[in-house]
This record gives C-alpha cells, sequence and structure tokens, in this order.
C-alpha cells in the first residue's frame, strides 16, 4: 500500500461520500487511491518545458460525418403513436417548477 494516503485518510473520505465499505473493500480502495495518487506525482515530476498542451495524443481531422437530411419517418405519423400530442409537438409533463 502507499505511504501517500493512510487507510484512514479512505475511511474519512468514504464516511463524507456516504460509502459503507467492509474492511476488504477499505483496503482495496487504500491500495487503488494510492497507485493513482503515485501515478499523478509521477506525471507531476515530469519535465514538460516546452510541450505544447494537447487534447489528444493523435493529431485529427473533422472525425464527424457530413450532416446531410436523410428520409425519415412522417411527422404525423409519429405524433399519432405519441401519448400525447398537441400543436404538431410531443406533449410532456410539465418541467418541476413550472406551472402547468
Amino acid at each position: 500500500m502507499s505511504e501517500r494516503i493512510s487507510r484512514d485518510d479512505v475511511a474519512a473520505v468514504a464516511k463524507l461520500a456516504r460509502l459503507r465499505l467492509s474492511d476488504a473493500e477499505l483496503d482495496r480502495a487504500t491500495s487503488q487511491l494510492g497507485d493513482i495518487l503515485d501515478h499523478a506525482a509521477d506525471m507531476a515530476s515530469l519535465d514538460l518545458e516546452g510541450v505544447e498542451p494537447t487534447s489528444h495524443p493523435y493529431p485529427l481531422s473533422n472525425v464527424l460525418r457530413d450532416d446531410v437530411a436523410l428520409p425519415s419517418l412522417d411527422r404525423d405519423e409519429v405524433l399519432a403513436a405519441a401519448p400525447a400530442a398537441e400543436a404538431g409537438m410531443f406533449r410532456v409533463p410539465p418541467v418541476i417548477g413550472e406551472e402547468p
């Protein structure tokens, strides 16, 4: 287990998160969180001077297909199958906090 986080620390965080962990789960979580913190420390110790920030490891171009209109279902047919429709739209229950 890692020295970076103690079993008591994990137990305290689990209590704050309202999680009930068995002794075995607590031991496993302590080990896993220790490994995560060790990895984060390894990453923090890297010399990244001159490395450009990136959101993806490989260069990407537009990976989405063209937005092309295709034949779809008939609107009246779909609305006829809906539990409730009004003025050419689906009628749904009001959002919480809004008047009907």
